[in-house]
Formats: C-alpha cells, structure tokens, sequence
C-alpha cells in the first residue's frame, strides 16, 4: 500500500530532494547500548572535495540540548595567530552528509580566515540518534545553537562574532535558528528550501485541503503500522532515476548518485528518510519569525534557473531589513551545493561575513 497518493509523487520529489513517497521498505536499523551516541567515527578523509592545505582538520563532537551527540568536522586556518576570530557553523543540504556540500562551503570559508564547523544533523551522518534517518524541525533547529555552543567554547574563536550558514532545506533551519537564538550575529541560507512549507503545502503550494487530509490520515496508518512492528518502515531509495523525471530530480541524482557527490551515508545518495518523517514538518512552519532575524543582517543566496528559487524570494519579501538577495545568474539549485562550474559565490559570501562579524 502506498503511504501517500499516487498524485503527489511528482511534488514529493521537491518535498524530500528528488524522493518518491511511494512504496513501503521494511528496511530497519538496530538500536545501539546509547541511541544518543555517534553511529561512527571516520578518522580518514572521505569528502566529496580535495583537502585544502591551507586549513587545519579535526573531528569533533558535542551534544545538542536533546542530548543527542553531533559529529562534525572543525575547519581553522593554519595562518590563524593568536587572536580569536569569528566562525561560522554549517549545516545541510536536506538529507546530505558534512562530506558533501556543507563540508565544502566550510572549507572554502576556513581558507580566508574563518573558523568553520561542517555537523551532521541529529539522526543522519556519523551523529547518533535513533532511529536513523529521520527529521525534525525542531531538534534540527537546535543543532544549529549546539553547533554555536561548541564554537563559542573554542579557544580560537570570539564567542560574539558567530554566524551560521544553512545550505538547502538547512537554509530554512538557519532562518529559523538565527530568529530563536540571538547569539548568532549573521546568517546565510544558500540555495534555501523551506522544508515546513513544501512538505505542507506541496511544490509552489499546489496541495489541495483533500490532498494533504489524505496524506495525513495515511501517515497516521504507518503509525499504527511501525508500532506494531517495532520499527519505522522506510521510504524507497533516494534519487534512483527510472526515465521521464523533471531536469531537477535528474540534477539531483547527478549530483548524489555520481562521483561528483556521491557519500554512502547520505540520506540522499541511494538511502532513504522514514516513512513517517513529514509529519513533523507538517504543521510547523519555520519562518514564521523571520522578521526577528533583525536588526541583524541576512543574506539569501539563490540561482537564477533554479526550480526552489521562490523559498527565497518569499523569505526575502518576509524579512526585515538589513537583508540581501543575491541571484548567481545562469545558476540551477544543485549548481551552489558544489563549485564545479564555479557557480557558488564564496567571495560574496566571506565578504558578508567579514563586514557583518566585526
């Protein structure tokens, strides 16, 4: 039995980056002795990216306010002195891995003298929480101020000069966690998904009362079906094409399914989100503070061909002032997770944070 209606699977390839909601996987995960622990710790390198000889690398760990423990790669210019500097926590995309692009904004920023901290979010990745696989707007908001917490507590950084960067759906997380948590001095949401929205509302708001009624009520049937077995049943397999998909699923398997992006942990890189996840996305809309943000400055990044572009042109229109939207001309959404046409404008970006991180 399908766990939402056959109609919705052309939206719900935005909902969950490129995700059929159809079909039922009786894929489960064995909970570990701490179901807050890490699931892991690769001491290797293993990103997407080249390691840059101009940062210096280690692997952290902190504990969100769930006590959910995060795993998470701390980027520091090797040419840093002895002075604090300002820093910035990364987060995203939606159902990606800090070996992928929020690894690579880190990186890239921690070269022009920025400390950067790459997390994987509670549930996914190498951070622990079970079961796998699974979202929250909520506790992924507080990943967020956790990765602030850590950042603050470093003996390089200026606990007063720290912003965060939210890549994808992580962008409206970031929108979310800069207007609760009045630490953060400045953020920036590339390529920016506002998750609540789409999971609610369909693609371009185009979810009908009936519709979502129907998703909900089949939602609330898995319930009943994952509490009888133990376990949540997961979704299909993530970005696997079978021919006649939109440019931008395609788009998204390039980037998840091939070399140029491809991490076995990813959600979105053949592995899946449960079943159930949606709904706690589905009546909880994430930038309903937006205008809170201010006085402090916001900066939305977005392409110009991108399909998600209207995210950050309502958010944009929703926020207060100081505030900036900045259109890569040319630019598709996946085109700012990686730099491979030079598409993602890292100088605009470390100039926002420089002049806003004083």
């Amino acid at each position: 039995m399908n766990v939402l209606p056959k109609k919705l699977s052309a939206i719900a390839s935005a909902l969950l980056l490129g995700a059929a909601l159809t079909g039922v996987s009786t894929m489960s995960h064995a909970q570990s002795v701490d179901p807050t622990a890490p699931v892991s710790m690769v001491t290797e390198w293993d990103k997407t990216f080249a390691q840059s000889n101009q940062v210096d690398h280690r692997k952290v760990t902190f504990k969100n306010r769930y006590g959910i423990t995060l795993v998470a790669d701390l980027y520091l210019p090797k040419n840093r002195g002895n002075s604090k500097l300002a820093a910035i926590a990364v987060g995203g995309p939606f159902g990606a891995v800090k070996e992928q692009s929020s690894g690579l904004y880190a990186q890239t920023l921690a070269e022009s003298g920025l400390v950067t901290l790459a997390f994987d979010p509670s549930y996914t990745g190498e951070s622990g929480g079970q079961p796998r696989n699974v979202a929250s707007p909520d506790i992924n908001t507080e990943d967020f101020s956790a990765a602030v917490d850590f950042l603050g507590l470093q003996p390089e950084v200026d606990r007063n000069r720290i912003g965060i960067l939210g890549i994808c759906g992580w962008g409206g997380m970031a929108l979310n966690a800069t207007a609760v948590d009045k630490r953060i001095k400045a953020v920036v949401a590339s390529t920016m998904y506002d998750m609540t929205r789409v999971m609610s509302k369909g693609y371009n708001d185009s979810m009908p009362l009936a519709q979502r009624t129907q998703i909900l009520e089949q939602l609330g049937q898995q319930r009943w079906k994952d509490a009888e077995n133990g376990a949540p049943a997961y979704q299909h397999s993530y970005n696997t094409l079978k021919g006649g998909e939109p440019q931008f699923m395609v788009d998204y398997h390039d980037y998840y399914m091939t070399k140029r992006g491809y991490h076995a942990r990813a959600v979105n890189s053949g592995n899946s989100w449960t079943q159930t996840t949606p709904l706690s996305f589905m009546n909880m809309p994430l930038l309903s503070y937006i205008k809170e943000i201010s006085p402090r400055p916001l900066l939305l990044v977005h392409g110009e061909k991108a399909h998600s572009r209207y995210f950050s042109e309502t958010a944009y229109a929703a926020a207060n002032e100081p505030k900036e939207l900045f259109i890569v001309k040319g630019a598709t959404h996946i085109d700012l997770y990686d730099d491979q046409a030079h598409k993602i404008p890292f100088d605009k970006i470390e100039q926002f944070f420089k002049t806003n991180l004083k």
